[in-house]
């Protein structure tokens, strides 16, 4: 807490000079203010990164009506400045409901030093954490804002870096005249990637043709690719195949890696060339198709096992756009689920724990699915968690709550929860002590290096 500047609101002289000792030793520049007036006009200056207020400022009062109405004001006129309440034990009752409201957290007196000063520090930890975190959100939100305006993105929703990053290099290589391979698991998003590549590309006038290889037959996927002549199978009419329908355009590949070893070499060549044949023909056919192609599978695996192309791959590879998990971008969660919602529709603040609880394997397919399940299922216009039918231990039972929760989770929990850090606790199944303990023992610090 070195270099960081703390107030503290109390009546009791002795109560200040306390901890402006106790904090000081801990290289803290500690102010005093001995009412909630002149705490307030204090803070009205700026500069202040913590309080700790005292809940009674009159020797005979005993209500903390004093506390709560000094805590409301410092809240809303300073949202971000952490406030640790001082109270007697008959008011503990009154500082969990402040906690709830907002209240960094509470200490009983007398206090116990130790504690104090771990809450103190950890607290103006996760504030310095939380301001760089809003910093880098805003840039991230600032940088998806510029590129909307000079980009067509395909109204896709994101929020984290990972996807800005992604985004910004399909929006990049999107008039290169040359292959992509998007890669990640089914239902991730490679699809609305592949269509902004698609979109911002020197082509994007001409067809967008998609092809799902996965779903097709074996027997057929050649014939769909390239085309057919009566005779080259039972019941083969002439019929064009995709890349045709593609000519002067781009082809998106989905699941690249389900294509045969023939039809591997045929789209090889292809890539190549620009030529190919018909089934059943042997009319040489010459077309200009960019190649948009997808897989949730290794490539690398494929080729080592001998069922995909080295040669092919390389050639499909040119630039690889990789769409992360969403289990990996946790800050999509909530505006991916907000954008499925029905109008008139919302969350609860449950439900949206639980859903940034949930692991989500099959990804933005299975939110939205999940959300719309949601919609028909709620009775009102508040989705609750029982409307989500989310697995028990995204739901934030007992079970979720024996498992210790890993760095990401609490700094997830501590971030939604603004750095309060009991509803943190409380979202992750743990009592404060235990989170502070368990923060301890993983080293979750503040990125401020002078406070180390």
């Amino acid at each position: 807490m070195h270099g960081r500047t703390i107030l503290v609101i109390d009546d009791n002289e002795a109560v200040r000079t306390a901890l402006d000792v106790l904090l000081s030793l801990e290289g803290a520049n500690v102010e005093g203010a001995a009412t909630p007036a002149e705490g307030l006009e204090r803070m009205s200056k700026g500069g202040i990164d913590l309080v700790v207020q005292d809940m009674n400022f009159r020797r005979e009062a005993t209500s903390g009506e004093e506390g709560i109405a000094l805590f409301r004001a410092l809240r809303r006129a300073h949202p971000d400045v952490p406030i640790v309440l001082l109270t007697a034990w008959t008011q503990l009752e009154t500082a969990v409901e402040l906690v709830r409201a907002g209240a960094a957290d509470y200490l009983a007196k007398p206090w116990d030093n130790h504690r104090l000063v771990t809450t103190v520090r950890n607290l103006l930890q996760l504030r310095a954490a939380l301001v760089d975190a809003r910093q880098r959100q805003q840039r991230i939100d600032a940088a998806r804002a510029e590129l909307a305006q000079r980009f067509d993105l395909r109204d896709i929703v994101y929020s984290s870096a990972a996807m800005q990053s992604v985004v910004q290099m399909a929006t990049q290589v999107a008039r290169a005249d040359v292959p992509v391979l998007i890669t990640g698991p089914n239902g991730a998003g490679k699809e609305v990637i592949a269509e902004i590549v698609q979109a911002n590309s020197s082509i994007k006038a001409g067809p967008f043709v998609k092809v799902d290889i996965g779903a097709l037959p074996s027997e057929l996927l050649e014939s769909e690719l390239f085309g057919s002549e009566p005779g080259a199978y039972t019941g083969a009419k002439a019929r064009a195949g995709r890349f045709e329908t593609a000519d002067g355009g781009t082809l998106f590949l989905d699941e690249i890696g389900n294509l045969s070893m023939g039809g591997q070499a045929k789209l090889l060549r292809v890539l190549q060339t620009g030529e190919f044949e018909r089934l059943g023909s042997s009319q040489t056919r010459r077309v200009k198709v960019r190649v948009i192609s997808a897989t949730n599978a290794s490539l690398q695996e494929a080729i080592r096992e001998g069922r995909f192309r080295e040669d092919l791959y390389y050639r499909l590879n040119v630039i690889e756009l990789q769409v992360p998990p969403l289990a990996d971008r946790r800050e999509d969660v909530l505006p991916l689920a907000r954008h499925s919602l029905e109008p008139g529709k919302s969350f609860s603040p449950d439900a949206e724990r639980a859903l940034l609880r949930h692991d989500w394997p099959g990804n933005v397919r299975e939110l939205a699915n999940c959300v719309r399940r949601a919609c028909l299922l709620a009775a009102g216009s508040v989705i609750g968690v029982q409307d989500l039918v989310l697995p028990a231990s995204a739901q934030g039972t007992a079970d979720a709550a024996a498992r210790e929760p890993d760095r990401e989770e609490i700094e997830w929990a501590l971030q939604r929860a603004e750095g309060v850090v009991a509803r943190a606790a409380r979202d992750l199944g743990l009592s404060r002590q235990s989170l502070y303990r368990r923060m301890a023992k993983l080293g979750i610090e503040s990125t401020d290096r002078e406070g180390r």
